[in-house]
């Protein structure tokens, strides 16, 4: 792929689809060389640390080079996509062959994009725009120097006067640039003993691969040099095994996108926030016997109607009964932040991980209004369509780990958030119910705080008024 200069040929650069990201992996491409592009045409779907989004390009034209191949994971602010938008006819794309398997990122800058004005960022597609930068991947610099070469030149060095050469020497020749790769794929490389300088990189801009270093393993390893200082063995020495790496037995997965997200929000919640988890476990029969009734109401005819609805109704309510454990912390203006608005979490499981989409305003919202932001909420996050949007700006989380059949659990703060409340499965279990052991559905919920801005008087409060009112939903019309 060649990357045009011309005045014609616009850049388009990975635009910042949420504030603060600073990379996204390319997903699927759904333009190629040569194919006519309009304003506002999806082009691309890119997977940012919070969401899977698809990008529209921003000017008609052709579509002149793609910068990067589908997985590769691409700063914010490089350029992804020429198009020619002079209104001429596309050329005829180069033979395969010919075509590099990335354009280098430096030649890819667009000839006619200014920043904005008072602003060192640059304009982007979305977002509040993305400091001016080149992606993370560095060129080759130069023809490589061979292992044997390299070797002598420090061997001569070693075995010399013991200091530099003398201005007689000839000059040692330059030693191998270091290989690029990532550092997981030196681990693997060090772990099954490969020699990352005797391999062909395939990746974008030289970079070496796991599969590159898996493909040296299986092919016979060049004979490493001979060290000066130890004798030749007196007889042959048995040939090295090859290392063998059985594939079936492991399987990597890289940490990226959402998942990689999650895991740095999930270890800076734990270790910055003092979690503090109380539990309690309720008679949720007539919330259930509710529920079916809700079912067959007209008013909630094509809407989700499920015991969640409830239990997000039943914790709106305890919210609007103790106000202060709806708030955050500001660490750097050391202050409580109390919210007058709810913003509900519900914890949701996807192919590409973790999120935690919320209900904006959801304390507003009447019951059918919250049945059919819930509704709405996991079918966007079942289809993977989910924005960076619905993910910021939480104030308190529930997770039902009860659709896994888990009876309770301690979770995590949601970064930013004082509360999240775990509901477990709900169970038919023998209760004394008014004098009496009977056959009843019960749960149990657990709420984790943060112990500097809820004491455990102000959480036990928030915990058993949810309680209570599952216990008696008829309370969600006297309390509300």
């Amino acid at each position: 792929m060649t990357t045009m200069t011309e005045a014609s040929v616009r850049e388009f650069k990975m635009p910042d689809v949420g504030e603060g990201l600073t990379e996204a992996e390319i997903l699927k491409w759904f333009v190629q060389p040569g194919d006519t592009v309009t304003d506002g045409q999806v082009v691309c779907e890119v997977e940012t640390a919070k969401a899977a989004v698809e990008l529209p390009i921003p000017y008609d034209g052709v579509v002149r080079d793609l910068h990067f191949p589908e997985g590769t994971t691409v700063d914010v602010g490089t350029s992804i996509i020429a198009v020619d938008v002079s209104g001429g006819a596309a050329p005829e794309p180069a033979p395969a062959a010919e075509q590099p398997a990335v354009s280098p990122p430096a030649a890819a800058q667009p000839a006619e994009e200014p920043k904005a004005e008072g602003s060192g960022r640059q304009p982007v597609l979305v977002g509040y725009g993305v400091a001016a930068s080149s992606t993370r991947r560095r060129p080759r610099k130069g023809p490589e120097v061979p292992v044997q070469q390299a070797s002598t030149a420090i061997q001569t060095e070693l075995n010399g006067h013991g200091g530099a050469p003398s201005a007689a020497s000839p000059a040692a020749p330059a030693v191998k640039e270091r290989p690029l790769a990532k550092p997981p794929v030196r681990k693997l490389a060090k772990d099954l003993g490969v020699d990352l300088t005797t391999i062909v990189p395939t990746g974008p801009d030289g970079v070496i691969t796991r599969e590159d270093v898996h493909a040296a393993v299986a092919r016979p390893q060049a004979p490493q040099p001979a060290v000066p200082a130890v004798p030749a063995p007196a007889a042959p020495a048995p040939a090295p095994a090859v290392v063998s790496y059985d594939t079936t037995r492991e399987t990597r997965i890289p940490v990226k996108g959402v998942r990689k997200a999650t895991a740095a929000a999930m270890v800076g919640s734990a270790f910055t926030a003092p979690h503090v988890t109380e539990f309690v476990t309720v008679d949720v029969t007539r919330t259930m016997k509710l529920v079916e009734e809700l079912k067959e109401d007209k008013e909630f005819a094509g809407l989700r109607v499920n015991p969640l609805l409830l239990i997000s109704k039943a914790l709106l309510v305890a919210i609007r009964r103790n106000p202060d454990v709806n708030a955050s912390w500001d660490e750097a203006a050391q202050e409580i932040v109390v919210k007058h608005y709810v913003n509900l979490g519900i914890a949701a499981a996807t192919p590409r991980g973790l999120i935690v989409p919320n209900i904006k305003d959801a304390h507003a919202k009447t019951l059918p209004q919250l049945a059919e932001s819930l509704g709405e909420l996991v079918s966007t996050a079942r289809d993977g369509k989910t924005s960076p949007a619905a993910m910021q700006g939480g104030t308190v989380t529930i997770t039902n780990v009860g659709v896994f059949g888990v009876d309770t659990g301690t979770p995590i703060l949601n970064p930013g958030e004082s509360a999240i409340l775990a509901v477990g499965a709900i169970k038919l279990q023998p209760w004394v119910h008014k004098g009496k052991v009977k056959p009843r559905q019960v749960t149990t919920l657990a709420l984790s705080f943060d112990h500097r801005l809820v004491d455990g008087e102000l959480g036990s409060k928030v915990l058993a008024d949810v309680a209570a009112i599952l216990e008696q939903p008829k309370r969600l019309i006297t309390w509300a």
